[in-house]
């Protein structure tokens, strides 16, 4: 059940990553700073060269940092985001197109353009070209990359030699590999850009060697969180580096999206400084656009790729048509359709629905891969040894924490996105913002319900997983595990419906509506329930008499009227019964009635034993006193006998012998292993005493068959009634 489970939740992280591989790579690409900030007008070369210079100043920085964007400047964003028909969609969309067009036009004279300033700058600063200077710092960084992994040999042996034997140590484990992750990147920017930065370089020649390298850095960063989140096998020299995986995914997987989001992640930082680069070297807005599209198109592509090629889960055949409702290669489809509507919808400027997109898609994933990274965090090897665990309250409060965050900032996006000023909605009042205030309050309101019910699910699951172990029959702490486990399911149940109830009037009263008058209807509502359903009712507080009384537990063997087996469970108005040969009765509550409840304290068992009246009865009553002792000491019967079997006389006189009879006290439920036992032992020890047993015998005499066959039915007939006499004494 355990391997179904991390299937499952292996598919849908494999997916989840996928569309947040390609969305958040394609969402950053399509930021206002990559493809539609304002452009300079062309100008000279000289020019170019003057204002880089006048940029570089920190005077000239710092005040262009605190001047604030005039409103006129804003208007033309307000106006293109205000709502418009379908002929002024089709006239922006043509209008869009043609100003692409004219981007792809100019594209070859600016690339010349731009080409002429950057030798223009190389032969007044006589510099090699900055192709040259970047593989040159990129050397640099390798090698101080390098001696860092050489004086950090003792840190990594002693970060592999780490055992998981608890949480915490997981979790300093992880730490700690994050910890050398992070000054090993550090260790390869200090040995490029500083040693870059260690000399006076031109404007032009900064600008680009100083943006590639940061790139280069930035995609090694991006592959040491990827390393720490998925921790692919031997990723930073550790020959066992799955055990410091956060997300749990296989090791082919962990592997694959380790290489396609490093990719995606170093494409789109070289994507960024590229197209920053184009309006130092002043390339007009349509031209930056059309280079930021293309660039997109190789994103789009990377998460195509990403999604076709990544590795499967083999997955047994009576599960397969519950687990794939959809087959692979239309999963497949579905994803790359989606990437190729985000890429059109981005190239058309429709960024209102593109973030819309990007939200839905990226929230549930998100969402899933952190609830299984934190249930992967906070759960120690020594209890995956074990068997599988339940949740945590630190696990609960976490994964909540961090689902309510996500949820939180998915809003400010959107309101941020669709122009809702959410300081303002307090401030105004209107039919619109009232509904939409309520439904922020009733989002909270659920979120916190959500919490608390999780956090009393998973002590009341705890508090069940730890009554699982039973204890000696009969004792003190078996009768309390028992009463826990009666108790406690019926209680998380009532929790349950009194959250659910709470949640949806406090939902609704903060949306406006008036809930005094629901709660009154409800009361006439629930009065009309009650008189129409008046067995349920009756059910429901039987049941709570019942369980007030203690009159059974879970486990126990009881018997009311023709119903009798073995308590497995309750709800509200019945409990299920066992009985001994299989079946299962669910009986109301209302319909028990008298319990005979054969679990509780001891039981006292009776039988008999039919000898010859020749019989010496005290020899036999030394005999079963003595089989009882044996009983008493033998280590199989010891714990479950109260008192021993001993004979209590001889109880009637029968038509073939003396009636013999016995008892013997016993743990509830163990009396039938016992009496099988003392009955197997007392025919072997009165064989050997010569203790024959009675049965019936039938002397006739007559001359007719006739009289002599009467007779024998008569002396039969006498012997039953016999028998029937002493089992219903019993």
């Amino acid at each position: 059940m355990q391997t179904l489970f991390m299937n499952r939740m292996s598919t849908f992280i494999r997916l989840a990553l996928a569309g947040l591989a390609f969305v958040a790579a394609l969402a950053f690409l399509s930021s206002p700073g990559s493809a539609q900030e304002t452009a300079p007008d062309p100008v000279q070369a000289e020019k170019v060269q003057r204002f880089l210079e006048l940029v570089d100043d920190p005077q000239v920085r710092s005040w262009l940092l605190s001047a604030k964007p005039t409103s006129g400047a804003a208007a033309p964003a307000a106006v293109a985001n205000g709502p418009v028909s379908y002929a002024g969609f089709a006239s922006i969309f043509r209008a869009r197109a043609a100003q692409l067009l004219g981007g792809f036009r100019a594209f070859p004279a600016e690339t010349a353009r731009a080409a002429s300033v950057l030798q223009s700058e190389l032969d007044t600063s006589r510099s090699a070209r900055p192709i040259v200077f970047v593989l040159a710092f990129i050397a640099a960084g390798l090698a101080a990359q390098w001696c860092f992994w050489w004086l950090s040999r003792g840190w990594r042996a002693w970060i592999a030699s780490l055992r998981f034997l608890t949480v915490r140590d997981k979790l300093v484990a992880i730490s700690a590999r994050l910890l050398w992750g992070t000054c090993y990147v550090l260790a390869f920017a200090l040995g490029s850009l500083g040693f870059f930065l260690a000399f006076d370089w031109s404007p032009v020649v900064r600008e680009i060697v100083v943006g590639y390298l940061f790139a280069v850095v930035i995609f090694r960063l991006a592959r040491v969180a990827f390393d720490f989140l998925l921790a692919p096998s031997g990723s930073g020299g550790f020959a066992n580096a799955e055990r410091f995986r956060v997300i749990p995914v296989s090791d082919q997987a962990a592997s694959h999206w380790t290489k396609r989001l490093g990719y995606l992640v170093g494409w789109y930082a070289i994507g960024s400084v590229t197209v920053h680069l184009l309006t130092t070297l002043g390339f007009a807005d349509p031209s930056r656009q059309v280079a930021a599209y293309t660039l997109g198109i190789v994103l789009l592509l990377l998460g195509i790729e990403a999604v076709w090629k990544r590795p499967m889960v083999h997955r047994p055949a009576e599960h397969a048509s519950r687990f794939s409702r959809i087959g692979l290669r239309a999963r497949n489809w579905l994803w790359t359709g989606y990437f190729v509507a985000l890429w059109l919808l981005w190239v058309a400027g429709a960024m209102k629905p593109f973030w819309i997109a990007v939200v839905a898609a990226a929230l549930p994933g998100a969402i899933a891969l952190t609830r299984a990274s934190v249930d992967n965090l906070l759960t120690s090897s020594l209890a995956d040894a074990e068997g599988p665990t339940r949740p945590g309250v630190i696990s609960v409060m976490v994964e909540r924490g961090i689902r309510a965050a996500l949820i939180v900032g998915a809003i400010v996006l959107l309101a941020e996105v669709l122009d809702i000023e959410l300081t303002g909605i307090t401030a105004q009042d209107s039919a619109a913002l009232r509904l939409m205030r309520g439904a922020l309050s009733a989002g909270i309101i659920l979120l916190a319900i959500d919490l608390v019910w999780n956090i009393v699910k998973v002590l009341i699951d705890r508090k069940l997983g730890e009554t699982e172990t039973a204890h000696e029959i009969g004792s003190e702490r078996e009768r309390k595990r028992a009463r826990i486990r009666t108790l406690l399911p019926i209680l998380k149940n009532v929790l349950m419906i009194l959250f659910v109830a709470v949640a949806l009037m406090m939902a609704l009263s903060s949306l406006g509506v008036e809930i005094a008058p629901l709660i009154a209807g409800a009361g006439v509502v629930g009065v009309a329930i009650g008189f129409g359903a008046q067995t349920v009712v009756k059910d429901v507080i039987s049941g709570m008499f019942y369980l007030l009384d203690d009159a059974f537990r879970v486990g126990e063997y009881i018997q009311s009227g023709s119903y009798k087996g073995t308590v497995e469970s309750f709800s509200l108005r019945s409990v299920k019964l066992r009985h001994h040969r299989g079946a299962i009765y669910i009986v109301p509550f209302s319909e028990l009635g008298a319990v005979q409840n054969m679990s509780r304290d001891w039981v006292v068992e009776k039988l008999t034993v039919t000898v010859g009246y020749d019989t010496d009865v005290d020899k036999a009553r030394k005999i079963i006193k003595k089989i009882g002792q044996e009983l008493l000491v033998d280590p199989e019967f010891a714990a479950i006998t109260i008192q021993p079997l001993k004979m209590q006389g001889i109880d009637s006189l029968g038509d073939s012998g003396l009636i013999l009879r016995m008892k013997f006290t016993t743990v509830p439920g163990e009396q039938f292993m016992l009496k099988r036992r003392a009955l197997m032992m007392i025919n072997k020890a009165f064989h050997d005493n010569d203790i024959k047993p009675a049965f019936p015998t039938v002397q006739v005499a007559g001359d007719r068959g006739s009289d002599v066959a009467a007779a024998a039915q008569q002396a039969l007939a006498k012997h039953n009634e016999a028998i029937v006499a002493a089992a219903a004494s019993e």
